[in-house]
């Protein structure tokens, strides 16, 4: 894949497809991560004397404009970081974007209106699609990819558009992919997995993957109610996926075979009901039980203090650590506890640690972790799984052409 440098970017109108797919609340950005994970891209390209232009996706809007999803409290911010104006065009392709970007003088940035305003960006049709990266092409000269969390979509700005032009790779992407290699290709071993987050499903094509690859998994979060049930444990009202029971037996005796250890919580922090994430009130039935003596009437929301500390022993010999989703509702202090412990941990070890984007990414930062103590904090939970799951990646492969 070509990078910026192979291209001449001086006087011209670079299209950057960022990703820059922030949380809101009430208007205000609560994560600012993805945008400072790109904003390096951008200055090197302002400072070629680039006429830059930044387009992304922002939660889901269908298709239409929807003021909730809308990119200008990310204009301001990317101007904050860039030390420099960013003008903001309220539309992708219609009068305001061509207005604004054909004001851009060399050395100065626009970012443009939520691509998904757009139903073409989206678009299962190839023709509908086509028509809308072609409308996108019509703003610019040159294209750098450097939305590595939606690089697994194949969407208008990230699959069609980078044809359309002569086209690199940015420097948040090569990053990654390097990355990603290091966990796949040139791995230094023991390797240790852990894996969190709400359902097992979501992470079957990965652990299918890494059952030839690493030598042990740790399961938190939600999805490990699924594995103790697997193994006949009473899980009360914890989130339970009984259609990925088989799977999920299925791959404990493939882990025996192949000698990947699977490390499972001990003991879990248990409450009646599932905790107010708004109010952060205190939890008053919060209870912490033998991870087989789970009370029927209760609902595992964190690992346990045995668990922790097994955890966190299992990794300290690592060498390679890939970590994604948290093992609790660490959102809520009465059960942040379990992801803290993995975080430290990973500080804590000699390994190359990779916290794979997402929940686990927003979880560092939440929790008060430098993270740049961290190997790499990836910004495509998504993408880097299906990466790791040995997937092709539609904006990759569009990049490689």
């Amino acid at each position: 894949m070509k990078t910026i440098e192979d291209l001449d970017v001086a006087g011209k109108r670079v299209f950057v497809r960022a990703d820059l797919n922030v949380p809101l609340s009430n208007g205000s950005i609560t994560d600012d991560g993805r945008i400072r994970a790109v904003a390096p891209t951008i200055a090197k390209l302002l400072q070629a004397g680039a006429k830059v232009i930044v387009a992304s996706h922002l939660g889901r809007p269908k298709g239409e404009p929807d003021p909730q999803f809308s990119l200008a409290p990310v204009a301001v911010r990317l101007g904050e970081i860039l030390a420099a104006p960013v003008s903001f065009a309220t539309d992708t392709v219609g009068e305001s974007a061509k207005a604004t970007v054909a004001a851009l003088a060399d050395g100065e940035v626009t970012l443009l209106e939520n691509l998904r305003f757009n139903a073409g960006e989206t678009a299962k049709d190839d023709a509908e699609r086509g028509a809308f990266a072609d409308a996108l092409a019509g703003l610019a000269d040159l294209y750098v990819g450097d939305g590595f969390g939606a690089v697994h979509r194949k969407h208008a700005s990230v699959y069609d558009l980078p044809a359309r032009l002569p086209h690199a790779v940015g420097d948040l992407i090569a990053t990654e992919v390097g990355v990603l290699k290091r966990l796949t290709e040139e791995v230094e071993r023991p390797y240790v997995v852990v894996l969190g987050g709400s359902k097992v499903s979501d992470k079957v094509g990965v652990i299918d993957n890494l059952l030839g690859k690493a030598d042990r998994i740790l399961i938190g979060g939600g999805m490990a109610y699924t594995f103790l049930a697997a193994l006949g444990h009473e899980v009360g009202i914890s989130l339970l996926q009984k259609d990925q029971i088989p799977t999920v037996l299925e791959y404990l005796e493939r882990g025996k075979a192949n000698g990947v250890e699977f490390v499972l919580p001990v003991d879990v922090a248990v409450s009646g009901s599932f905790p107010d994430l708004k109010t952060l009130a205190p939890v008053a039935d919060f209870d912490v039980v033998d991870a087989d003596k789970i009370p029927a009437d209760k609902e595992g929301l964190d690992i346990g203090p045995k668990s922790r500390e097994l955890f966190a022993a299992k990794l300290a010999d690592a060498r390679t650590v890939f970590w994604n989703g948290p093992v609790g509702v660490f959102e809520h202090p009465a059960f942040a506890e379990g992801t803290k412990a993995v975080a430290q941990a990973l500080l804590d070890s000699d390994a190359f640690t990779v916290v794979g984007g997402g929940d686990s990414a927003a979880a560092v930062r939440i929790l008060g972790f430098d993270e740049t103590k961290f190997g790499h904090i990836s910004t495509g939970g998504g993408a880097s799984l299906e990466y790791l799951e040995g997937k092709t990646l539609p904006g990759l492969a569009a990049l490689e052409g």
